[in-house]
């Protein structure tokens, strides 16, 4: 069984009091893990923009690349005095050390099946001490959505590259904690952490805001303020932070 319900990854449904929680938790982790003084920041992420939108108003100058392969509407959250957006499906444009930090949330690397080519990318762009940002899908989600389509000889092979496909017909990679480590130190960044973005459960986070809507903020910082590091047995998605070496 799913840990969340297919229907509902997408943000939607009855998960709509999770989907607030977790998009709350993404926003403080991004928000803590920023630089504190104004920086160029790179957003690779998968999203409509929001995590690029939020480094620009904490100061920073926003890179944000859109894959011409995938639609662009939706994407109006960002401040064009702040955000520049370059339409490609890859880095070439951007010179050698030439970016801060880089953002690849809402499973970026997942989507990007190539995720090996496209972490050397980010390790080349980084300036050394320059951070990255990356969530991908956990072996948790893969391993349900595998189960739930009966792919039961697929579960088998966890130590190798699980592909998973999905019930709309797309593709998705997803990593146990040491995979995502590898996938990081492959590319000669030194990995800070590892952690699910999320431990608390949604019936867990549905009965907490049931109780008390005003208590949203209690969950985020205890989801933040737990350490559940390498844990990849819960959670659908993974977070890691890595630096290039000074």
């Amino acid at each position: 069984m799913l840990p969340i319900p297919a229907e509902e990854l997408n943000g939607s449904g009855a998960l709509g009091p999770y989907w607030t929680f977790y998009h709350a938790v993404v926003a403080e982790q991004l928000n803590r893990w920023l630089p504190e003084s104004p920086s160029t920041v790179l957003d690779m992420s998968c999203g409509n923009g929001r995590w690029g939108a939020q480094a620009a108003r904490a100061g920073h100058r926003v890179i944000e690349v859109v894959d011409f392969r995938r639609p662009a509407e939706g994407r109006s959250l960002h401040d064009a005095s702040r955000v520049s957006q370059v339409r490609a499906d890859d880095l070439r444009f951007l010179p050698d050390c030439s970016v801060d930090a880089v953002l690849a949330e809402e499973r970026a690397m997942s989507v990007e099946l190539m995720a090996e080519s496209a972490v050397d990318d980010i390790a080349r762009v980084l300036r050394p001490g320059g951070r990255a940002l990356v969530c991908v899908d956990s072996l948790v989600l893969g391993m349900a959505i595998l189960a739930e389509q009966n792919y039961w000889a697929h579960l088998r092979q966890t130590g190798e590259v699980m592909l998973v496909p999905w019930p709309d017909g797309s593709i998705t990679r997803c990593f146990s904690s040491g995979q995502l480590r590898e996938l990081l130190a492959g590319a000669g960044l030194e990995v800070e952490w590892v952690r699910p973005r999320t431990v608390l459960s949604p019936s867990t986070v549905d009965h907490v805001l049931a109780a008390d809507p005003r208590a949203l903020t209690w969950l985020v910082n205890t989801e933040l303020d737990a350490h559940p590091d390498d844990d990849d047995t819960v959670g659908i998605h993974l977070v890691a932070s890595a630096r290039r070496r000074a």
